[in-house]
Formats: structure tokens, sequence, C-alpha cells
């Protein structure tokens, strides 16, 4: 495990159940998992990316395993749910959270970081639940740090998770949608409309019409973000997330 200079108890809680740990300062999502995936000592055949507000369904585990057992393909990719506000949304967007160890890298960006699996990939049926945050006050406070990272990341014409590219794979073609959607006239509602009738949020009422109108107000944020650097000159100081101490039980990187 990579602890990133936590303040709670999470290195004390992974000691006691004999969970080899080590502390590495927080440089972005893409360059912590590729250190974590060359650096540890990973002795499982297999490695699975799994977030705390996630959950899998008993028929998604049911079907990792038998993929797994079939030894048919290095990577295995399915459905994740969206929650806001304790509700459950009808929009599902397809990840790969599993893959035959050595086979994977990540890219190498500060958020929203993709895993490249070199081989087959398999799609599986069953969802993933994401629950997530606990409420808006945590959800708004996540979003702002990811969309200060992201509109760094635009602004300085860094990489994306992937190569943008019109005619390429379906995250190329979102990468490209993300990199030009800054330029097109009415982009709010187009989006906000986007989310309300094209991805269904209208079946959940008042809670998915709100869900889309956040959705909306993170990428007004990123917009904002990048137009304040343009009129200062000032790029978005990086902040140091997990500000506590070494702790001089585990190995430091």
């Amino acid at each position: 495990m990579v602890d990133s200079y936590s303040k709670d108890n999470t290195v004390s809680i992974a000691l006691h159940h004999g969970v080899h740990v080590v502390q590495r300062r927080f440089q972005g999502f893409g360059d912590q998992w590729n250190f974590a995936l060359n650096q540890l000592p990973i002795t499982a055949p297999w490695t699975m990316k799994m977030d705390p507000d996630e959950r899998l369904s008993p028929t998604l585990k049911d079907n990792i395993v038998n993929v797994i057992r079939s030894n048919s393909c290095n990577g295995i990719e399915f459905d994740r749910r969206w929650w806001l506000m304790g509700s459950q949304l009808p929009i599902r967007d397809k990840v790969l959270r599993v893959w035959r160890t050595g086979c994977c890298v990540f890219s190498d960006v500060a958020v929203n970081e993709h895993p490249i699996v070199e081989g087959h990939v398999r799609f599986v049926i069953g969802d993933m639940e994401h629950m997530d945050s606990p409420d808006l006050d945590h959800w708004i406070e996540k979003q702002n740090r990811y969309s200060s990272a992201e509109a760094v990341t635009l602004y300085k014409g860094q990489n994306l998770a992937a190569k943008p590219e019109l005619f390429g794979s379906a995250l190329q073609r979102r990468m490209w949608l993300k990199w030009h959607f800054y330029r097109v006239p009415g982009r709010h509602i187009i989006l906000f409309l986007y989310f309300w009738i094209y991805r269904g949020l209208w079946r959940s009422g008042k809670v998915g019409y709100y869900s889309a109108r956040l959705w909306t107000d993170v990428f007004r944020w990123k917009e904002l973000k990048m137009l304040e650097m343009k009129i200062t000159g000032r790029i978005l100081g990086q902040k140091v997330y997990g500000p506590g101490q070494p702790d001089p039980r585990v190995e430091q990187y």
C-alpha cells in the first residue's frame, strides 16, 4: 500500500492487518499508481483498482472470478453505476478495473487516470456501484480539487487520459470532445441537456435534475479557472494532499 502521508490511522490499521506499507508524497493519480505497480512487491496474479466509495454487485463478483479462472484475457471491464445524494442514478460508464499483474500502466495525468492494459480485455456483466461522496460538502470539495487539476492540465496543454482523436477509441473521442468543447457556443446548456435528457437523469426527478446542474457547474468551474490563469498569468498553485508526517515504521520514497 502507498500512503500519501495521511493524518488518520490508515498506516496503523494497515500494519495491524499485515499490509506492506510505504509512504510517498502525492504528485498525481497516474504517477502514484505507476509507482505502486512498478515498485511494490505485488505477488498476486491479478490486480484490481477499487475506490473506497465503490461496491461490487454479487453478479459482478461472480463474473470476474469466472473470467479470471478462464485465463482468457489480460484485462476485465464492466459497468459502473453512479449515485449522488444517496440516490441511484440511471447513468453507467464502462470502466477497466481488473488486469493481469504486470500488464498494466496508467496514463500519467494529474487526475482522471486511466489504466492501459496490454492484451485482450473482456467485458463482463454486473455493476460496480459508485456511491459518490457521503454528502454534497464532500463532493463539492473533491470536485473543486479535481477541476483545478484538470484546468491546469488543459491550460498547460499537458497530456489527458488518452490522446484526443475524433475517430479513435471511445476514450480518445471523449478526450477530443473535452479538448475542444470549451469553444462551442451554448456549451453549458448543451452539457446540461446531455446529462438531463440524453443520459436520462430526468428519470431521477429532483436528484437527477440537480445532478445534471452540478456536473455542468463543475465544467464551468474548470472553464473559469482557465480564464483566471489567462487573465492573471499565474498557474493555480498545486495543493499538497496528505499533510501528515513520515511514519518511522514504514519505508519512505
